[in-house]
Order: C-alpha cells, then sequence, then structure tokens
C-alpha cells in the first residue's frame, strides 16, 4: 500500500524500495503515530468530515492495532514503506473503507513532525529522572566522605586540596545543567505543526488549538514552511544528549585513572568490572571505557544531523528521513549511559587515607600560604615568588610540606611566620575558602543540602 500513487505509470523498482524504505527504524514511531492519527480522527469529526460513528470506528480500530503491535511478530513480513504507511494499512484492514478519509488535509510531513515530536517528549521524559537519579548517586557518595580531602588538577598536576564533595558536586553541576537542557529541548519540541499540510497550511477548518490540547502540546506551530522544514528540535535534543555524553565521558576519565593501581583513590564493584582472558590479576574499568567509547556516537549523531540539515533549501526534502537513526541512537547510548554511570557511583568506594596521602605530599597547599602572606600585608606578587622559592627548596632537598617545622619555615624568610606552618597542612587551607561555590567545609555542607533540596524539586 501506498500513501501516493496516481500521477505514476509504473511503480518503484525494487532497488529504490529496499533504499528508500524506513520501516525498519521508524517503527518505534508506531505509538506515537497511533495516538497523534486518533486525535486527526476527532479533529476531522469536528471538521464535519467524520461522522461520530465513523470516528468511533477509526479510534477504536486504532486501539486495536496498538494492542496488536505488542504481540511479538507484529512486524514479520511487513513491506510497508515506512511505520505511517503500515498503521494505515492495518487501519483499513480493520475500519474497512472509512479508513481512506484519515488521511484528509494531512500531509506525511506534518504527520512524521508529529510523531517524532510525541516520541521526542516521552523520551525526554524518561531520561531526565535518569539524570536526576545519577545526581542522586553523587549526592550520596559525597556523604559517605564528608571529610575525605584529595588533590584536585589543573594540567593535569597537582593544583590545591579540595572535599571529595566538593569534587562530586562539580560533576551535580553539569548534570544539572544537562537535566534543564533536556527540559530546554523538550519544550522546544512540544508545539503542534497539524495543520501546516505539506506547506503551505491545511485547507481544512481544523481547529489546531483543540488539537493542541488533545495532544497536551504547549501551542501550536506558527508558520507551515518552518514546520516543514524543522529539525531544530532534534538538533536541540542532540545537542543536549550530546553535552551530558561529555560529561559523562570527563567523570569516566577521571575514574578511570582514579581507579588505577597508579592512583587507588578508588575502587570500583566488582559487579562494574571485568577481568581478561589472559591476565588473572586485572580488574578492569570496561563499564567506565564504554561510557567513554559510546561519546563518540552520540556526538555523531549531532554532527550527522547537523550537516545534513545545512545545505535543505525550504521546505521539506527527502534527507529528513535520515533524522530517525541517529535520533533514536543517541537516546538509547544516553539512557543506557546514564544507568550504567549510577550503577558505577553506587558501587565505588572512596580510600580516604589515599587520597589525604596525595595531597599532603605534594605542593597543593602553595597557595594557601602565599594567600595568608597576602592577609599579612605583603603583595601578592612577593608572597608568590617567596613560597615558589621555598617549593623550589622543597623539591631539591625532597622535602614535602609536612617536614617543614615552624621555626625552618621562619628561617627559611622573614616574612614567614611560625604560626603559618599551620596551613602546611591542606584541611587548614580549605577553612579560607567559605565563600559561595568555595571548597570551605561549611560552603560544601551548604552546597550538598541544597543539591538535596534541588533534586527534590527536580524529582517532583
Amino acid at each position: 500500500m501506498k500513501l501516493w500513487g496516481g500521477r505514476f505509470e509504473r511503480g518503484p523498482s525494487e532497488v529504490f524500495e529496499r533504499f528508500s524504505n524506513s520501516l525498519a527504524f521508524d517503527r518505534r514511531l508506531i505509538d506515537a503515530d497511533i495516538r497523534g492519527s486518533q486525535a486527526f480522527a476527532r479533529a476531522l469529526e469536528r471538521a464535519g468530515i467524520l461522522t461520530p460513528a465513523e470516528r468511533a470506528r477509526i479510534v477504536e480500530a486504532f486501539d486495536a492495532i496498538h494492542a496488536d503491535s505488542r504481540q511479538p511478530g507484529f512486524f514479520e513480513g511487513a513491506a510497508d514503506e515506512d511505520v505511517h504507511t503500515l498503521v494505515i494499512r492495518k487501519l483499513k484492514e480493520r475500519a474497512g473503507a472509512v479508513a481512506d478519509k484519515i488521511h484528509t488535509g494531512r500531509s506525511r510531513n506534518e504527520q512524521v513532525s508529529l510523531d517524532t515530536r510525541l516520541w521526542l517528549r516521552e523520551t525526554i521524559d524518561e531520561l531526565r529522572p535518569l539524570v536526576a537519579d545519577l545526581m542522586g548517586a553523587l549526592v550520596a557518595l559525597a556523604r559517605r566522605y564528608p571529610d575525605a580531602i584529595l588533590a584536585g588538577f589543573t594540567h593535569t598536576r597537582r593544583a590545591q586540596a579540595v572535599l571529595w564533595a566538593h569534587y562530586l558536586l562539580a560533576y551535580f553541576e553539569m548534570f544539572a545543567r544537562d537535566w534543564e537542557r533536556l527540559g530546554a529541548a523538550r519544550r522546544a519540541a512540544n508545539l503542534l505543526p497539524l495543520g501546516s499540510g505539506a506547506l503551505a497550511g491545511s485547507g481544512f477548518p481544523f481547529d489546531r488549538q483543540a488539537i493542541a490540547r488533545d495532544l497536551e502540546f504547549d501551542g501550536i506551530t506558527p508558520n507551515s514552511m518552518d514546520v516543514s522544514a524543522d529539525r531544530d528540535f532534534l538538533l536541540d535534543f542532540l545537542h543536549a544528549a550530546a553535552l551530558a555524553m561529555l560529561h559523562l565521558s570527563r567523570l569516566a576519565e577521571d575514574w578511570i585513572l582514579y581507579s588505577s593501581e597508579e592512583f587507588g583513590w578508588l575502587e570500583l564493584g566488582d559487579e562494574v568490572t571485568s577481568g581478561s582472558s589472559l591476565m588473572p590479576q586485572k580488574k578492569n574499568p570496561d563499564s567506565l571505557e564504554l561510557i567513554r567509547g559510546k561519546c563518540g556516537r552520540v556526538f555523531g549523531a549531532y554532527s550527522s544531523l547537523f550537516l545534513m540539515m545545512k545545505g535543505l533549501p525550504l521546505t521539506y526534502n527527502r534527507d529528513m528521513q535520515e533524522d530517525k537513526e541517529p535520533l533514536f541512537d543517541a537516546a538509547d547510548q544516553l539512557a543506557g549511559s546514564l544507568r550504567m554511570a549510577r550503577a558505577v557511583v553506587e558501587s565505588a568506594k572512596l580510600n580516604p587515607e589515599k587520597t589525604a596521602a596525595a595531597a599532603g605530599q605534594s605542593w597543593v597547599i602553595a597557595t594557601d600560604l602565599a594567600e595568608e602572606l597576602s592577609r599579612e600585608g605583603i603583595p601578592f606578587h612577593r608572597a608568590h615568588q617567596i613560597v615558589g622559592r621555598l617549593v623550589l627548596e622543597s623539591v631539591r632537598a625532597g622535602k614535602r610540606p609536612s617536614d617543614w617545622t615552624p621555626e625552618q619555615l621562619a628561617a627559611f624568610a622573614p616574612e614567614l611566620k611560625p604560626g603559618m606552618a599551620r596551613l602546611l597542612r591542606p584541611e587548614e587551607g580549605m577553612r579560607t575558602r567559605e565563600l559561595p561555590g568555595g571548597t570551605g567545609p561549611r560552603s560544601v555542607a551548604q552546597a550538598l543540602e541544597e543539591a538535596g533540596k534541588r533534586l527534590d524539586a527536580m524529582r517532583a
């Protein structure tokens, strides 16, 4: 069955059929297609094109098709061009000749846009709780080790000491932005395209606002040509998905390193790691490596649609059929990666002694010392030089910060008072960083409390 053909003397070739058919992947839209078509049947009734009895017959037939689609083998042997054609064929089998009226005043262009928007809206509603669950796992892990200290890095070099909870809250903020971006993508998608026709608007007096209310859309699309050519809402989603995967990949990279023998800061659970077929001692962070690897697939999906759309003239072009596979794959990979990341976080155990030792053995306290000198009235540039010389002398002598006594510190430079030796311990310097957003203990405790409240609001 075709939704077109009267103008053609011959049907499409077999090679074109195979090349252009999309049922293999757009079958995922069947629920959206049925729901949208039922709403359109009600719109046809309001416009006087269907009688109440005809509308009821069509809607009931769609309900039956929906139930059938849940059965194994529903799609087996289907040779339809796409899911929309399959649904219409099934409708005709169940409802008879009245099925031919369902496409009155409706273009497949707007039907595809509607189905995709409905599917994406539901998908985002499933993804956002997964983001919130991961954020919750990060908060729980932070609360398990509220006093743990580790070295923060810049340029992959130890930079300043931070609380473990502060480090985890950095990822919490990244994923909070992802949650917001997904919400923005949902809002962009949540406009009704029905009534736009193929590009010029429908010739029938449909109440578009009524259809929008029926399908729980926030409003209607304002321009029929724009909506026929529009895939911005998918790019918005893919942008949000790509950034979420980027953040997951950065977390994965950190934890791959931190759980290595060279660091030993973290231990990942057996349930999220694997072994080697050859080397008995191995415990590999495969779950995190897979998250890092799948990031490329989602980036590729974004690039694929972006490049496909960049040269298309108004309005609809068949190129746009190529939006579905990257969209579906990106959504699948993001959902799987979010679930996997949560499992990793819930399995992780911190080694606070090792993280504290790593911070104590390095000169992450150097900035704390320089700032203390500045608080004593010494220009920061001069303070920076004094502490820099202290670090250089220590490196040459193989001394750690804790190896310096108050007396030795004062003897090194007159500006360094014995009382400043307290800042050779990382936990002391952190107490000076109590500004909101800083790693001071009180600031971090407050941030953790606020994070919990934000999570509650997200989940509500």
